[in-house]
């Protein structure tokens, strides 16, 4: 009975030590949970200066067939960091954080259009001795990796588009009939909205403390007005005319509950790749890697698998 006593004690011990570290010490803590997520996936940090001022940012971990994964509009490279787990057993994975988002330079007279950013993208899988990459993008960088393989056919070896913007002819979603009346859902001017974000773009979140919720929401609060520039760049930019007849070979995935992107955008997107297939996930929002990554990686390690056996 002592011991049992004794096992309590040490436990509570440490659960108030640990709640008393993430209220006291929070930017400590988001770091520390950071840093934990990237080692269980096998990531590691690095940089990198490109012409132009470019200054990457970017997490690679792995081996085999290169895989660059592009995270979306306001989010920042450890949007796949939880994915990437189920996925450095097999690839080289390359996780940028976009030119104007997460660590990277954020140079404010820029054009920010996702076909200048696929440029980039490119210059920066060339300085990192790639040639011919996979890609995978969530929303904004659906778009991105979209105008990628546009301007670069003979280059992409496949497309991962996770809930991808640019394919404006869609229905209208939530977050379009807001944007008509003149609320931006996607940005935050500070912590709660930031918070409602969070909840707005997944069904299934995972748990986060809000301590370190309000310290993710601190970039996001500082690059509001660039943020503001860039969605109006995108906005008004459509992939449709580029990547029609597109012939790479593509995995699309929807959440059927994104309240962001229409999910019927998939279909669209299914019509206008030729050699495309499409995997809609129950019960899921708008960033299905991180809700689920697990099946979001089983479901590309099979697309993967069948396109290896061509």
């Amino acid at each position: 009975m002592r011991i049992f006593k004794a096992v309590v004690s040490v436990i509570v011990i440490l659960i108030v030590a640990s709640v008393g570290f993430l209220y006291l010490a929070p930017e400590q803590a988001a770091k520390l949970a950071i840093n934990m997520e990237r080692k269980r996936s096998g990531l590691e940090r690095k940089e990198i200066n490109l012409p132009g001022e470019l200054h990457y940012v970017y997490l690679e971990g792995g081996k085999g067939e290169p895989l660059i994964l592009l995270h979306g509009f306001g989010a920042d490279k450890e949007n796949f960091t939880r994915v990437a787990r189920f996925l450095t057993p097999h690839y080289r994975v390359i996780i940028p954080d976009h030119i104007g988002f997460g660590e990277s330079s954020h140079p404010q007279d820029a054009s920010y259009n996702a076909g200048v950013q696929a440029v980039r993208i490119r210059m920066l899988a060339k300085a990192l001795g790639i040639t011919q990459p996979h890609l995978g993008g969530s929303s904004m960088g659906g778009h991105i990796s979209m105008m990628y393989a546009a301007l670069y056919p003979e280059e992409v070896k496949s497309l991962w588009l996770l809930d991808p913007g640019g394919i404006w002819s869609a229905p209208p979603s939530e977050f379009r009939e807001r944007v008509k009346k003149g609320e931006n859902p996607l940005m935050a001017k500070n912590e709660d909205e930031f918070a409602r974000i969070f909840a707005f773009v997944m069904a299934d979140p995972p748990f986060i403390p809000r301590p370190i919720l309000n310290v993710m929401a601190r970039e996001r609060i500082r690059n509001y007005d660039l943020e503001k520039r860039i969605f109006t760049e995108l906005n008004n930019d459509s992939a449709e005319k580029y990547v029609k007849g597109l012939k790479t070979p593509t995995l699309i995935v929807f959440g059927d509950k994104d309240r962001a992107i229409n999910p019927a955008t998939a279909e669209i997107l299914h019509n206008l790749l030729p050699n495309s297939s499409v995997i809609i996930m129950k019960g899921l929002g708008h960033l299905p890697m991180i809700e689920n990554p697990r099946q979001s990686a089983e479901d590309y390690l099979k697309f993967r698998e069948k396109l290896d056996k061509k």
